[in-house]
């Protein structure tokens, strides 16, 4: 499977815009950072390293799970860009063991809820304030499905803290929507990254089956994917890059979801 680009970029769309992609070296990350850089944008980023295949030009290695990692990427941001217009909150996953809530330790909440919230919330008091200075910013949040369908065997706390993410922001929504500076988030659903397709060629190696059979059984523990397949990182970049342009300037305070139709409710 690979993806096609079907749709033209306008290089100077995001011209002379101040940009920091959190998570930006890999997935959807990746894609963002990309996306946006196209687009004219001068892109920061920031993840616990970089890889072979994403060099980014302004790239802070840092930990945004705690408060020292996120100090650092705001002094960073100041430093390097001399403040922000547009904050992508990408960051986030789960290490959580399976076993349902009993499997949670006191620790394993912790680190859920300092990487999939409170990153946003610590970043978000160092670097908003700037935005509200200047009277104008878009902060796009990325939340994940599992705040409405969480998987209870292994991702409780990952779900919930994702679910307080959505809630944060929206509260934010209202707090920001008078002084300039737009919030949205954007919730996928399964994202087709080279991640996920290890762990299709893991399962596909540990039931003896291919890998089309091993996706098929993710799908089918997802209740399905309508239209058949996962998202590429590609298309969630391409939704994150309308709701931050001014193309979307009306559009504030809403969550997106990108799941290929998982979602079975209104």
């Amino acid at each position: 499977m690979t993806f096609v680009q079907k749709f033209a970029v306008d290089d100077r769309e995001f011209a002379g815009k101040r940009v920091l992609v959190t998570g930006g070296t890999k997935g959807a990350g990746e894609a963002i950072v990309r996306r946006l850089s196209a687009a004219g944008a001068m892109v920061a980023t920031t993840a616990r390293s970089a890889t072979e295949a994403c060099q980014p030009k302004l790239f802070m290695r840092a930990d945004i799970s705690t408060l020292a990692g996120v100090e650092k990427v705001a002094a960073g941001v100041m430093e390097q860009l001399g403040g922000v217009d547009i904050i992508v909150h990408n960051v986030g996953g789960s290490k959580s063991p399976g076993g349902g809530f009993a499997g949670l330790s006191e620790q394993a909440w912790q680190d859920e809820l300092d990487l999939n919230l409170l990153a946003a919330v610590r970043l978000d008091r160092l670097l908003v304030p700037h935005m509200i200075e200047q009277g104008s910013g878009v902060i796009v949040h990325m939340s994940s499905i599992q705040r409405r369908l969480p998987l209870h065997e292994s991702t409780i706390a990952y779900a919930a803290a994702k679910a307080a993410l959505s809630t944060y922001s929206k509260a934010l929504s209202k707090e920001l929507g008078p002084k300039g500076i737009r919030v949205n988030t954007v919730a996928p659903g399964w994202i087709h990254t080279t991640a996920s397709e290890a762990m299709v060629k893991r399962l596909a190696s540990h039931s003896g089956s291919d890998e089309a059979t091993a996706r098929q059984g993710i799908m089918d523990a997802l209740g399905g994917i309508p239209i058949g397949r996962p998202a590429w990182p590609q298309e969630v970049a391409e939704l994150v890059a309308f709701l931050v342009s001014d193309r979307a300037s009306a559009i504030h305070g809403a969550e997106y979801v990108i799941d290929g139709g998982t979602i079975p409710t209104v």
